[in-house]
């Protein structure tokens, strides 16, 4: 049985990088839940999966993987999606949260000693459809930006206005108790 090897057993070189890769869970909800139904719909998984879904791939290793978005902000706009299928940041398990964070850090580095334009780096998740999430499959986008590119966001006319300590003290509460 797979999962009775030790880890380092259990690597095998990915077809098209030769790069050993672990092993992922076949089972019918694999190891990360989801179903196999539902990882056939997700145009993320099946990018993942190389499931003849077409994509410019810049990295990947066993937790993540990183491809160019067809639709950028900017030249280099890259997206680190983890192998995980997780429709919502908070579903991720903590080693895959922290592989696509530091798999997002190495990116950013690698955009900026590319020679690509980038004056600043802006890491984005839209978590959730109500901020712009479109694909419900979590990932990070890594947005090279420069003066004038025309990229940004858009804050309401109170988010000058510094809110009373009281009130920031009692939201800090209430998701206090929610952790």
């Amino acid at each position: 049985m797979d999962g009775a090897l030790p880890r380092a057993a259990r690597r095998e070189p990915h077809p098209a990088t030769g790069v050993g890769v672990h092993r992922r869970d076949r089972s019918p909800l694999g190891a990360t839940g989801a179903a196999l139904s539902e990882r056939a719909d997700c145009v993320f998984c099946r990018i993942v999966d190389r499931a003849n879904e077409p994509a410019s791939y810049v990295f990947e290793d066993v937790d993540a993987i990183a491809i160019l978005d067809v639709q950028p902000v900017n030249e280099g706009h890259t997206l680190v999606l983890p192998r995980q299928h997780a429709k919502l940041a908070g579903e991720l398990d903590d080693r895959v949260a922290v592989a696509m964070w530091n798999l997002g850090r190495r990116v950013a580095a690698a955009i900026r000693a590319s020679g690509l334009r980038s004056e600043g780096v802006n890491f984005l998740v839209a978590d959730g459809e109500a901020a712009g999430q479109d694909v419900f499959h979590v990932h990070l986008h890594v947005i090279p930006r420069f003066d004038g590119d025309g990229f940004g966001f858009t804050f309401p006319p109170e988010y000058r206005d510094p809110k009373p300590r009281p009130a920031l003290d009692e939201t800090a509460a209430r998701i206090r108790a929610a952790l």
